[in-house]
């Protein structure tokens, strides 16, 4: 008798990056970022609410802790993510498939998201805490969003940008892993993706809105005259 020799393959580096970069994009950045959106929508409540849920933590400790749940995944996402673009071809004209412009708005929603979280977590979560050693006021940003156009356009565009981009990032995790294959199933996933982009996207320009509108409550900074 003949026995078969094992074999042992080696482990697919890129694989498990993937299924990693894919896992992080799930848990707990789509979790931190609905709790996000879902806590923005305060600002209906008026300052002291939305201070409260956003920006106010009862303990030091619990901003670090917060902040390193969403940053860490959100930069290993990211430097995935980056090298996945450099692999992009874009083929729509060749093939102008409905998935095939969905995949290409993926990766046109990513380049916008990383311009967008930069300047947010910037200007909206270290700038003022370096400044000045607290977090932005209500005030500050309900002003800006209500008196400065591009802030209301990056915002808006920028909020627009992480709906897509999750809800459909949902979609190719679901099949990446495998949870969803047949028509059937994959036709009732598109149905839950659209529910999820509405959703977010509602809760996200709801809160934009209810900012815009507590801005036109506050008057104008003057121009500087010299």
């Amino acid at each position: 008798m003949s026995s078969a020799a094992s074999t042992s393959r080696p482990v697919d580096g890129a694989f498990i990056r993937t299924r990693l970069g894919s896992f992080l994009a799930v848990a707990p950045l789509s979790i931190w970022t609905v709790n996000h959106l879902w806590n923005n929508l305060s600002a209906f409540k008026g300052a002291e609410a939305w201070q409260a849920d956003v920006t106010e933590y009862r303990h030091p400790l619990a901003f670090f802790a917060s902040s390193l749940v969403a940053l860490l995944p959100l930069v290993f996402h990211t430097i995935w993510g980056i090298g996945r673009l450099k692999t992009v071809r874009p083929n729509n004209l060749r093939y102008p498939y409905f998935s095939n412009l969905k995949y290409a708005l993926q990766r046109l929603s990513a380049i916008g998201l990383v311009l967008f979280l930069g300047a947010h977590l910037w200007l909206a979560m270290l700038h003022p805490r370096l400044t000045t050693g607290r977090p932005e006021p209500f005030a500050d940003i309900a002003h800006e969003m209500h008196h400065h156009l591009p802030t209301l356009l990056v915002y808006t565009l920028g909020v627009l940008g992480v709906s897509y981009h999750l809800a459909n990032g949902l979609s190719t995790f679901a099949m990446g892993w495998g949870i969803v294959s047949s028509r059937r199933a994959l036709r009732k996933l598109d149905i839950f993706v659209w529910i999820a982009f509405i959703a977010l996207l509602a809760m996200g320009w709801g809160a934009i809105y209810a900012l815009w509108s507590a801005g036109g409550q506050m008057a104008p900074v003057p121009p500087v005259t010299h």
